[in-house]
Formats: structure tokens, sequence, C-alpha cells
């Protein structure tokens, strides 16, 4: 092994005197090596994300991981619970007070700034993910995941679902989700219509997919850019158990960037929490008697 900066040269040394000088250096280094030793594990069992995971971190990530899985299969099971008695969400009961905000489009230019946000701010979200943006946006999308917010069905191409036939829909759904899932994405368990446009042919699909359509409370109509404030204003007026919708992608989002971190700061103030869909869905289900489902673009 070669010798470290800290290591004295003894090839120039006499031979008589080599074996004194390795047993003092022996001596001198044994401290500073339990030092480094404690030092190691430690920073083994506290190490952040980036941090690759040793020995003495192993049975701390086991505990994440485990965590992990429970939280899934929870969320599965209540989405499982709610298509029991409806194909859809657009808002839970507000017995608590929870409101989800999601993004549609994505990924996207904007989709990094919207997730550094998010994480700034300890906020959650959910992103609904249209298949044909990782084209361009893989690297955006992988971002989304790392921060660990989840990835739902946007449709592969982003298409009015009501216009087409039930074997294209159905395309337009699986597509979409082979890719995020190529990515190490979990599967998704929600869906959103492109423009709210679907029909009994969507639903009849989903149902057999056993993914629960997720519709919206608020529009923010962050896509029309009509300035930060009213994004913000139109935002705010969510209420409990309320879906906010906004876009991360398809089009300039620079005002739904600057208007993020005002939303959540108004939303905190009324004593609102920030919810993935998920958690929405297992703490505040829809109400059993909510209406059949409308196609929002109409037609």
């Amino acid at each position: 092994m070669e010798p470290t900066r800290h290591e004295i040269r003894v090839r120039d040394l006499r031979p008589d005197r080599r074996s004194t000088m390795r047993r003092r250096r022996a001596l001198a280094l044994c401290p500073l090596a339990l030092v480094a030793l404690i030092a190691g594990i430690a920073a083994g069992a506290g190490g952040g994300d980036d941090t690759p995971a040793g020995e003495g971190s192993k049975h701390a990530a086991a505990g994440t991981h485990a965590g992990s899985r429970a939280t899934a299969d929870a969320d599965r099971s209540a989405v499982s619970r709610v298509l029991g008695y409806t194909s859809y969400i657009s808002a839970g009961s507000p017995r608590k007070r929870e409101v989800a905000l999601t993004f549609d489009d994505g990924p996207g230019p904007y989709t990094s700034q919207i997730v550094r946000i998010l994480r700034r701010e300890h906020a959650a979200a959910t992103f609904f993910v249209v298949g044909q943006s990782l084209n361009s946006f893989t690297p955006a999308l992988r971002e989304v995941l790392r921060a660990g917010f989840p990835v739902e069905n946007h449709t592969e191409r982003h298409l009015m679902l009501a216009q087409l036939g039930k074997g294209e829909q159905r395309r337009e759904i699986e597509d979409q989700m082979i890719r995020v899932q190529s990515l190490a994405a979990k599967r998704p368990l929600f869906f959103r219509p492109p423009d709210g446009s679907f029909d009994r042919r969507t639903l009849s699909i989903l149902r057999r997919k056993r993914l629960l359509m997720v519709l919206w409370t608020v529009d923010t109509d962050d896509w029309r850019q009509p300035g930060v404030r009213a994004i913000v204003d139109a935002a705010a007026r969510a209420r409990p158990g309320g879906i906010v919708l906004m876009h991360d992608a398809g089009g300039n989002r620079s005002q739904t960037v600057a208007a993020l971190p005002h939303i959540i700061r108004r939303l905190r103030a009324r004593g609102l929490r920030l919810v993935t869909v998920a958690q929405l869905v297992r703490d505040d289900p829809p109400p059993r008697n909510q209406r059949p489902p409308t196609n929002l673009a109409g037609g």
C-alpha cells in the first residue's frame, strides 16, 4: 500500500532504525485510527440522501424502506376502498384541514424550479405527468422522483380522451404508465384526464387499471398567465379537502413559479396542511354520495 501524506518516508533510513520508526509511527497513529473509525461509523449512521449507505447505515435505510412500503400499501388500500364506491375524486371530505396541490403537463423547463420551492418550503404536491414530455425532460422528472414527490398519470400525448376510441384511450393511459415505471417511478394510482375530457369508456379502462380519476376543486387558470396575484388569489380560495390545479409545463410557467411560495404561505396561514393526493384519499376520502363525474371539457 502506498504511504499516505501523514506517514514518514523511511527508504533513506538505516536498517537498524526502520523497525523503531515503524513502532513509533504505529503507536502515534492508533489514537487517530480510533477517532477516524468512530467518525466513520457516525457518518454512516447519520449520512444524508447524498451519502452512500455504508454498513453502519443499512439498518436505518431498511427502516426507511419499510416505512415507505407501508405507506405505499396504505395508499393502494385507500384507493381500492374509494374505487369500491366511486370512480373519481375532486375533493376530500372537510374533516381534516388538508389541501392537495397538483401540477399537470410536466415535466418541463419549469419543473425543477417548482421542485426546489416545494422542498425549500417543505410542502407536499402531486405531479401528473405526460409521457411524451420525457422525450426532452427526463432529468426534470428524475428530480421530482429524487425529491420524493408522487408521479401520476396524465396520458401519453395529452389528447382529449372523449374524442378518441376506446383502444386509443387505453394506449394513452398504458403507454404513460410504462414510461414512468421505466424510470423507477411507482405504478401510478391516480389519473387526471387532459382538459377534464373523459367518457364512460375512460372510466371503464380506469376501473380495470385500478386507477382513481382525479379532478379538482380549484382551477388557478395559471395556463392563461393571468398574473401572479390572480394565481395566488385563486389557489388561496381552496377549502379543507380541496384539490388545487396548476401546471409545471405546457407553456410559460414563470408566473406559477413566482406564485407558488405565496400560495403555500397563504394556505398555511389559514391553518391548512398541504398533502399529496394519496394522503388526502387516506385521510379525507371523497363522500360516498357524490354525483357521477361530469366531462369538464364538454361535448
